[in-house]
């Protein structure tokens, strides 16, 4: 797939399309990359959608983000400015992994006149983590955040093994080699490398956040339906995190677990989760 380009909320971002159709943008997470959709995005085309998979903020070939924001209500403006950008319409959907589930959340509550869709996976609506997120045995699955907090966290990051650690971890017996290697290929410029880290130290809130994207930072709920996915084998967050999860999406959303898949379920189970998502898509 040919990597274009295209200006959005003042981020150059690089996408990979396939299809001709209504906008579904694809949106990736850490430590991943746009080609962790290789599998859904000629599914979508084939449907006769116009399947975009752009690089994240400050992922490579993507521009490193000169207002040097993360957190999640800059996500939802670069969907929504993508949307735009893209010539989207009222037909787009939204589907976003770990990170991408973010503004799979925010963006069509934020402007639900350009979302028909939606589609999380791998991290619940935050509200239903609150209560578990601070658990001894997930605390433990989610040292890299705290480790992403400090001076150390692109030293750490950097060195040979520990982003295929995480991979192993995060999904037991899936062949990460291929995507590890797109991922150091993003990464590789130390200021890429910050900004991946970035979005965590926006989180906790090491670095306060910018203020620019206030509004998109509070939207919620809405009408616009999700579905939401999560691995039974996820090593990252723990499946018991989405227990409570339809409590905090839109009207009409549903949830389901997939099995013998952890955190990269749509890598580890790409047919089951394809069908999954395009006879969402259908409804």
């Amino acid at each position: 797939m040919e990597i274009r380009t295209v200006t959005a909320n003042g981020v150059d971002f690089a996408y990979l399309e396939m299809g001709q159709g209504p906008l579904a943008l694809c949106l990736h997470g850490f430590p991943d990359t746009a080609h962790t959709w290789r599998h859904l995005l000629p599914e979508l085309a084939g449907r006769g959608y116009r399947a975009v998979a752009p690089f994240m903020r400050g992922y490579a070939p993507t521009s490193v983000p000169a207002d040097g924001a993360y957190e999640p209500g800059a996500l939802v403006a670069d969907a929504c400015a993508l949307h735009e950008a893209l010539g989207g319409d009222g037909d787009a959907v939204l589907i976003g992994h770990d990170w991408g589930a973010f503004p799979a959340y925010g963006a069509p509550a934020f402007a639900p006149a350009r979302w028909r869709r939606a589609v999380a996976m791998a991290v619940p609506p935050p509200a239903a983590t609150i209560s578990s997120f601070f658990a001894y045995e997930q605390l433990k699955r989610s040292f890299y955040i705290f480790l992403f907090q400090t001076p150390l966290a692109e030293t750490a990051a950097s060195q040979e093994g520990f982003l295929e650690g995480l991979w192993r971890d995060w999904s037991p017996g899936y062949d990460a080699a291929e995507d590890v290697a797109e991922v150091r290929r993003s990464l590789a410029d130390p200021a890429n490398l910050a900004a991946a880290i970035g979005y965590y130290r926006a989180m906790l809130g090491a670095v306060p956040p910018t203020g620019r994207y206030a509004a998109e930072q509070a939207a919620t709920g809405g009408d616009v339906p999700i579905l939401y996915l999560h691995g039974e084998d996820d090593g990252c967050l723990d499946p018991g995190l989405a227990a409570t999860a339809p409590e905090f999406l839109p009207p009409g959303s549903r949830t389901g677990l997939v099995a013998d898949a952890g955190h990269f379920l749509h890598l580890e189970r790409p047919k089951e989760v394809n069908n999954l998502i395009l006879d969402w898509l259908a409804r």
